[in-house]
């Protein structure tokens, strides 16, 4: 009985050791966090440090009682939050690929969205048959150097079965959206990501980043779903599918910066080049086996880069010297024109042409 009183004693130096062993741990956490770029909130807690300099070190992890993100980092945890979202709630989703800067961005966020396992959907690139030779090479290098799943949509193929006519003044921008549908339906894919954002084009500022698509695969503007606190809701019936937009709340400068700081590799077209282009309703277009020059038309060469990258025969370039990501990014930075405004021909066509399309299916 004489030992009954030092039994308390012996339990608070237990717990005051567990709680020194658990703040150190907590600290080589936090010093571990730092190195890797990752930062969590851990709140006030004195650091009982084995020396002082190391609690020196502590006292600005121990100052920390918010947690805070750059707009660039906010931008990205929504994105890698969508591509788990629809993961978890999609049976076969797909990524749109076509090798432009959005969908190579999409890219990255999805590997990292996964990491360290696989992506667990396949890549889809919706082939016009008038690509520029630059962006298919460079999507066969990205299938082939990450070991992906690439599924290729042709639309010649539904031009031979007779399911569009194509129209040699019109080009085949259009007629994309029945090969992409089909491509959904013949893989039956419930969920696709596109890389559609807000800033690019007052129909798609409309759009939701969970858009549902009827069975027909048509969007209806006016039948869109509350998504309160980023709260998405991807419930459709059997035959309709969703389309999903992770990059919907970023700008193109968003793009460029992101892609300037993570070192993403893009096609060559989007720096600046020398070209042979020709000028055509106020637009600068690479004459190219799919757009040949017009009798009245002169072809001059040019130091220009693309700053969208779709079918040659309605992309547009502009005049630019920026041949790195930092100095698109400054030049962007002064612009006042959205990409698809400055050189997409096929949203000239009526200032509704971009919602028609979008209503029948398209992108």
């Amino acid at each position: 009985m004489h030992n009954a009183p030092y039994r308390p004693v012996a339990r608070v130096v237990i717990a005051v050791s567990r709680r020194r062993r658990s703040t150190k741990r907590r600290c080589r956490l936090l010093r571990q966090a730092d190195k890797i770029g990752f930062h969590r909130d851990y709140g006030k807690f004195s650091c009982n440090c084995s020396s002082a300099a190391e609690e020196h070190s502590m006292a600005g992890y121990a100052s920390r009682s918010v947690y805070e993100l750059t707009h660039q980092q906010a931008l990205e945890a929504e994105a890698v939050h969508v591509f788990r979202e629809v993961a978890a709630t999609s049976a076969d989703p797909a990524l749109l690929f076509s090798g432009g800067k959005d969908s190579v961005v999409m890219l990255h966020l999805a590997a990292k969205a996964f990491w360290p396992a696989p992506m667990p959907f396949p890549l889809v690139h919706i082939d016009t048959g008038h690509n520029f030779d630059e962006v298919i090479a460079f999507r066969d290098d990205v299938v082939g150097r990450l070991g992906l799943r690439l599924v290729v949509g042709h639309v010649q193929d539904d031009i031979d079965a007779g399911r569009v006519v194509e129209d040699p003044q019109a080009g085949r921008n259009r007629l994309q959206t029945t090969t992409l549908l089909r491509t959904i339906t013949e893989h039956g894919f419930d969920a696709a990501f596109g890389g559609a954002r807000r800033d690019e084009e007052k129909a798609r500022a409309k759009e939701r980043v969970f858009s549902p698509r009827d069975e027909f695969g048509q969007w209806d503007p006016r039948n869109q779903r509350p998504e309160l606190w980023r709260l998405y809701n991807g419930r459709h019936r059997k035959g309709e599918h969703v389309r999903v937009f992770p990059l919907s709340n970023w700008t193109e400068l968003d793009i460029w910066t992101y892609i300037e700081a993570a070192g993403i590799e893009l096609p060559p077209l989007y720096y600046a080049h020398r070209r042979e282009v020709v000028s055509r309703d106020g637009m600068l277009l690479a004459n190219t086996r799919f757009l040949p020059p017009s009798p009245h038309e002169e072809p001059f060469t040019a130091t220009v880069r693309f700053r969208t990258v779709g079918d040659a025969t309605c992309t547009g370039c502009v005049e630019s010297t920026a041949a790195t990501a930092a100095e698109v990014v400054a030049e962007v930075a002064a612009t006042r024109v959205s990409e698809r405004g400055a050189t997409r021909a096929d949203d000239r066509i009526s200032d509704a042409g971009m919602e028609d399309r979008k209503k029948e299916g398209y992108f």
